[in-house]
């Protein structure tokens, strides 16, 4: 099942406990479904849950049944066609004699867990959400730009922060931040899949911190064998022009370690002196014999 799936079954597990939040959950699903006129409600999709939740959830909103339930297999279609059953549900949300205006009406949103189960009914019905493991974006669509327009500003009321755009003739409320994703998952129902993303970013971030260091120890590496060829060319170069044995002690001795040891760091190096001296007199020891061997780099 996508990431999308299970944050929708997550979602259609709450309890339908107050009448309030139902019937503003079942409005999120009427604004965002297929079909909300005079003449009819029409709501289609392919989640087995948000299917079974449906009955549930327009049960407990208006005491009404759908006139037509899904049949076999493919996608679930659900529609209310009787006048007797619309009207009551345009009476719920405000709406006069037929008509149905396709606005939000806040005043049946004043309750904050009214206002979550409105998101919640909204994201069921028109969302979706992307797998964290390949990027972080959530949306709702609905063709109806009013109801985007008004939704837009409920979000912002409630403190979320979504963008909005245009795509093939409907509006698109979206988040592309991770932590925007996290906190709207949360306060509509489903703190887990909120906490699927976050411990998918922190493994993001983790394995690019291993990645960076690896490279970055990686160059470092590169730098050091390079930078202890270049030394043991010039040791090698004084040694064929018979300068070695003239040079002081400590560099004598440095030359000779250096040789003897050709893969060990600086600070190994510096721990084989006689007596022991810091990575820094080494390095200054071996830029000396670069230079007097004839190269112009030394490890730095």
């Amino acid at each position: 099942m996508t990431f999308g799936g299970e944050v929708k079954n997550e979602l259609c597990r709450g309890e339908l406990h107050r009448k309030c939040c139902a019937q503003a959950e079942a409005y999120g699903v009427l604004l965002y479904c297929n079909t909300f006129t005079g003449g009819e409600v029409r709501i289609v999709t392919e989640h087995d849950a948000f299917a079974q939740r449906l009955p549930l959830l327009f049960k407990k909103a208006f005491k009404i049944t759908f006139d037509r339930l899904p049949q076999g297999e493919g996608k679930h279609i659900f529609s209310i066609q009787d006048p007797k059953k619309l009207q009551t549900i345009r009476q719920t949300y405000g709406a006069e004699g037929e008509a149905v205006a396709l606005h939000i009406n806040f005043a049946v949103l004043e309750e904050p867990c009214c206002r979550m189960s409105f998101f919640r009914g909204a994201f069921l019905a028109g969302g979706s959400v992307t797998d964290p493991k390949k990027g972080y974006h959530l949306e709702l669509t609905t063709s109806h730009q009013n109801v985007s327009r008004e939704m837009l500003a409920l979000m912002r009321e409630c403190d979320f922060t979504p963008k909005a755009a245009a795509r093939k003739g409907n509006s698109v409320i979206y988040f592309k931040q991770s932590e925007y994703i996290e906190d709207f998952l949360t306060a509509v129902g489903a703190p887990v899949a909120a906490m699927e993303i976050m411990n998918t970013k922190l493994e993001k971030n983790l394995r690019g911190s291993v990645n960076r260091r690896v490279n970055c120890d990686a160059a470092n590496l590169d730098k050091a064998v390079e930078a202890a060829q270049s030394q043991l060319e010039a040791i090698r170069n004084l040694e064929r022009q018979g300068l070695l044995d003239k040079l002081p002690d400590k560099l004598q001795e440095t030359a000779r370690l250096r040789m003897a040891n050709p893969e060990d760091t600086l600070s190994q190096l510096a721990q084989l002196c006689d007596p022991p001296i810091t990575k820094s007199a080494l390095n200054h020891r071996l830029r000396k014999l670069v230079e007097l061997g004839g190269k112009e780099k030394a490890e730095p």
